[in-house]
Order: C-alpha cells, then sequence, then structure tokens
C-alpha cells in the first residue's frame, strides 16, 4: 500500500508542475500571447508531440520543474501575438497565473484534508475549536536508538505502535507508552505494531529500572524500550474546513519565510566564515542553511516516509509543496516568475526597459545559479539521507 501511495505522490508532485505550467499557458492564450510549447521538466528532449492548434507539447529528462514558451519573450518585442507586446496588465497576469493555481491547488487540498482528516503537523496548528475533533490518534517511533531493545527487537522508525502487553489496551498516546514500559521493566513482553501497513507482533525485553535510572546520571539518558515516540493525530472540521485551510495556509507562509531567513543567516555565516577562516562559524552557517531547504533528493525521501503514514498524511505534504511553490515563485529570485515579474514592473518604473540582450544574461544568469543551487541542494539530500 505504502508502495501505491508513493507512486501516487509523484504523480501528484509532477501535476503540480503541470498545473503551474497550466496557469502561464492558458493566460498566455486568453491574453492573445502565442504558446509555441508547452514543456514538463527541462531538456534534454524525451518527447515531442505538435498539436492542432500549433504549440507542442513536451517531455524532457531533467525533473526540475517545467516551462511555458512564449512568442517573443522578450520584454521589448513589438510582433504581434508576442509576449513583448502584451500590456504590462497581461504579462503581471501571465507571470502570475502559475502561482495562483499552485495556491488554489493547495487551499483545495487542505479544506478537502479538514473535512475528512488533516494531520497535526506543528504543535499550534490552526483550528477552529469549537468544530475540530480529532478522528485518530497513534504514536510513532520517530527514533529508534542503535544498540536499543527496540532495535534487537527490529522496530524501525516510523513504525506504529499499537499494544504493550497481552491485555494492555491500545496505546493512543506518548503518556501511556513511558507509563506501560515502565510498568513492564525488565520483562520480556509483547509488543504489538504496524510496519508498512502490516500488522506484527514482537517479543522484547525492556531495559530494567537500574539501567534507566543510571544512564540518567549520564549525557545519554535511555529509556525502558529505546524509542522517541511521537504522536500522529487526524483533526477534522466541518463547516470550519475552508478557514481551516486558509490559517494553516498563513501558519505554513510564516514558517517558509522564518526557514529562509535562518538559510539566509546560515549563507552569510559561510561567506563570513569563509573571508575570516572561521571554519567553525563555516561549518555552522552551512548547517543551518542545508536544513532549511531540500531538492528533488529530499522531496522523495519526504514522499517515501509519508507514503507509510496513510493518504491524509500523502496528501498533506503535496498541498504543503503546492503552497510553497506559490511562495517561491512570487519572491524576486531570478530565473523564477517572481523575479521575471519584478524586474519588469521595476524597469517599467523607471521606463527604462531592458535591452533583449541585458534580459537574457540576467535570466540567463538566474537559470545558472538556480541550477547550481539545486545540484548543491541534491549532495547535500543524498549526504543526509543515504
Amino acid at each position: 500500500m505504502s508502495f501505491v501511495l508513493l507512486i501516487v505522490g509523484i504523480l501528484l508532485f509532477i501535476g503540480l508542475v503541470v498545473v503551474h505550467e497550466y496557469g502561464h499557458f492558458l493566460m498566455a492564450r486568453r491574453n492573445g500571447v502565442v504558446v509555441e510549447e508547452f514543456g514538463i521538466f527541462f531538456p534534454p528532449r524525451l518527447f515531442k508531440h505538435k498539436t492542432k492548434a500549433g504549440w507542442n507539447f513536451t517531455i524532457n529528462a531533467l525533473p526540475l520543474g517545467g516551462f511555458v514558451k512564449l512568442k517573443g519573450e522578450h520584454d521589448s518585442d513589438t510582433t504581434p501575438g508576442s509576449f513583448g507586446a502584451a500590456s504590462l496588465t497581461a504579462k503581471s497576469k501571465i507571470m502570475i497565473a502559475g502561482v495562483a493555481m499552485n495556491l488554489i491547488v493547495a487551499l483545495v487540498m487542505l479544506t478537502a484534508l479538514a473535512a475528512i482528516g488533516m494531520p497535526k503537523l506543528i504543535s499550534n496548528q490552526f483550528t477552529v475549536k469549537s468544530d475540530t475533533k480529532i478522528s485518530k490518534q497513534e504514536v510513532l517511533a520517530s527514533y529508534v536508538e542503535p544498540g536499543s531493545p527496540a532495535e534487537r527487537a527490529g522496530l524501525k522508525s516510523e513504525d506504529r505502535i499499537i499494544q504493550i502487553g497481552q491485555t494492555a489496551s491500545r496505546v493512543t498516546n506518548s503518556q501511556e507508552l513511558v507509563k506501560l514500559t515502565k510498568q513492564y521493566a525488565g520483562q520480556t513482553i509483547l509488543i504489538t505494531y504496524a510496519h508498512a501497513g502490516q500488522q506484527k507482533q514482537i517479543q522484547v525485553k525492556l531495559r530494567t529500572t537500574a539501567e534507566v535510572d543510571a544512564s540518567k546520571k549520564t549525557d545519554n539518558p535511555k529509556g525502558y524500550l529505546g524509542i522517541a515516540p511521537v504522536e500522529y493525530s487526524l483533526q477534522r472540521s466541518t463547516w470550519s474546513a475552508p478557514v481551516v485551510a486558509v490559517g494553516f495556509s498563513a501558519q505554513l507562509t510564516k514558517l517558509t519565510f522564518q526557514g529562509l531567513g535562518h538559510a539566509l543567516q546560515g549563507l552569510g555565516s559561510i561567506f563570513a566564515g569563509a573571508a575570516t577562516g572561521n571554519s567553525a562559524a563555516r561549518q555552522h552557517g552551512q548547517a543551518a542553511a542545508s536544513s532549511q531547504v531540500s531538492g528533488p533528493v529530499g522531496i522523495f525521501v519526504v514522499l517515501k516516509d509519508g507514503s507509510a503514514l496513510g493518504y491524509q498524511f500523502m496528501l498533506l505534504i503535496i498541498a504543503v509543496i503546492s503552497l510553497t511553490l506559490a511562495i517561491m515563485n512570487v519572491l524576486p529570485i531570478p530565473a523564477l516568475d517572481g523575479g521575471r515579474l519584478w524586474i519588469t514592473l521595476f524597469t517599467r518604473a523607471i521606463k527604462r526597459p531592458l535591452s533583449p540582450k541585458r534580459e537574457e544574461v540576467i535570466n540567463l544568469a538566474g537559470f545558472v545559479t538556480l541550477m547550481l543551487l539545486i545540484i548543491a541542494i541534491t549532495v547535500v539530500d543524498v549526504r543526509r539521507f543515504f
């Protein structure tokens, strides 16, 4: 089941790229701008089909996004049907359309999740308390301590702890898990758990009270079972589902900007450390910056891990990615929609449009920088997860 959800998650992620580019495509055609190509991913080209309308549909090899190629994309182009000849209002609509589509998708998905059961992702997650009920609550092993009773018995990270002991009630929160493992300290007990959607049972000999108490006096305190538990719950709303979607989106947007701030601070520490020869500051900055970002490899790992938690968590990941795409593409980052939009607005404000050559240089430099950043993030993700 988790493998099927992983495939569905990957297809939905690709769908976010298609939806984003379709926004540009649709808005361009509505404003009289000729579309030459609709591409999924970046070249080299794998597949090409020329439609009856005259534009090419292509599937490309590099899974780093997508694009819509318009006629005359230079801002100074005056050929009829070109992007350059369109009005400033039309250009702005075309460039912001992808952002709007991703935002709409995120809000629709979050509204649906609030109605069927939204996973609690952050501690103070936005809800309308009078219209929110906990529909599901479980305890997961977020971390399995090496050499612990849990690891020796075969428990893995993200396994769901269902029951401790043969006659004990189901474990629904971390406090119950701590209470039960303390109650059976030093004993061999039966643990019922779920791994990759399949329920299993194992015999585990817990640590003794003496072992646990002795470890508390060291820098490496240990538990009876040897896992770090985390609660996974679903929250359902009825009439307030759209309100929850908007409120939660606002929370995620704030957290995204905070993460970007930490990443920029980390980059500053890297440059300062390199300039002054302070290796500690450079390493600290590198860790701070890399912990706030993730690339294609990181997204795959998140989708793979999320698939084990069920379809609600998978849909939540896709909704969060869609919202993040909207946020990132509205920022003034060269090579992204926001970068092109802000450059266009700025040049119009000062009444000095860019020459085609200068516009190409700016966009190419932004694209190359973005590709290098993706490569660097991919290297960091590979080291982090593998």
